[in-house]
């Protein structure tokens, strides 16, 4: 193997760790959400799209660089997840697994007629100055792009905030609580409906990261959202359902798959990150990392 191969191969893998802090922010919510109530959220990538039109809005209206029409959104993206549990999904939560799945099925159509109506089906992006093309050169003919680099650092300090919240704060306690057994938890006085929607407000303040990395990174239009839940439920399953490290360590299985897929031929790069999830569900079924090993 040549050196420029090396190269190459060297630059695949360093290019899918970075795409990988991206799928880890998709899918970060979604396992809080899982770890705390068991809920398979099947809107959540078009949650992710809408935060990103968002943004997109507030910058454009406020006239606001996108990291901090990100900022503004964050505190609006936590209400709108406390409200919507509160009000719309508690409803739903029971031993039936059906009403919920069915119910975000039905929100994830709303949102993706909405959006089209809203804002037609043309792609759009954030754009944020020289911050989009700048990079960081690490020598041997290899750069990391800035962007990139921030989505793998927000992503990780997304997993270290998380851990700290549900595991060395009161509400994580509550957290763990009703995660563990919901009938005890109610018992002990918990009011698990509250409990529950600060775990969404949670998610979706993580979804307004996530989308934030998603217009910088990439155009987007209301119809992807399917595809970033996609990828989000494959870095989930694949580091472990409700643990947080797996999360990350999943969405960089992914990202990694793809660039090295991409690498070998350009048509396997989707292809190649589907692989990679059934290989490691044949291989174990509970993830890499399930939460029982945290």
């Amino acid at each position: 193997m040549t050196g420029w191969e090396m190269t190459g191969w060297l630059d695949a893998l360093i290019q899918g760790i970075l795409l990988g802090g991206l799928y880890a922010l998709f899918a970060a919510g979604l396992s809080l959400i899982f770890g705390v109530m068991r809920l398979v959220n099947l809107a959540h990538g078009d949650f992710i799209v809408v935060a990103a039109y968002a943004i997109l809005l507030i910058a454009g209206a406020l006239g606001l660089d996108p990291f901090i029409a990100a900022l503004i959104a964050l505190p609006i993206l936590f209400a709108i997840g406390f409200a919507l549990q509160h009000v719309l999904l508690n409803r739903t939560l029971g031993r039936d697994l059906l009403p919920p799945l069915l119910v975000t099925f039905g929100l994830s159509i709303i949102i993706q007629n909405g959006l089209l109506q809203l804002f037609s089906a043309d792609s759009v992006r954030l754009r944020s100055g020289a911050i989009e093309t700048a990079s960081i050169a690490l020598g041997g003919g290899i750069a990391v792009g800035v962007v990139p680099l921030l989505t793998l650092v927000s992503a990780i300090a997304v997993i270290v905030l998380l851990n700290f919240v549900f595991y060395r704060t009161t509400i994580g306690q509550a957290f763990r609580a009703t995660s563990d057994d919901l009938e005890i938890a109610q018992l002990m006085g918990i009011d698990v409906n509250r409990i529950f929607a600060i775990a969404m407000g949670l998610a979706f303040a993580v979804i307004a990261i996530a989308a934030l990395y998603l217009g910088l990174r990439a155009n987007f239009d209301p119809t992807i959202g399917p595809a970033r839940l996609l990828y989000a439920f494959e870095a989930v399953i694949i580091g472990g359902l409700g643990s947080f490290w797996g999360t990350l360590a999943g969405g960089i299985v992914l990202g990694v798959a793809q660039t090295v897929g991409a690498r070998i031929n350009p048509e396997w790069q989707i292809l190649s990150g589907h692989l990679a999830f059934l290989i490691v569900l044949v291989i174990r079924p509970r993830g890499l990392f399930p939460r029982a090993l945290d």
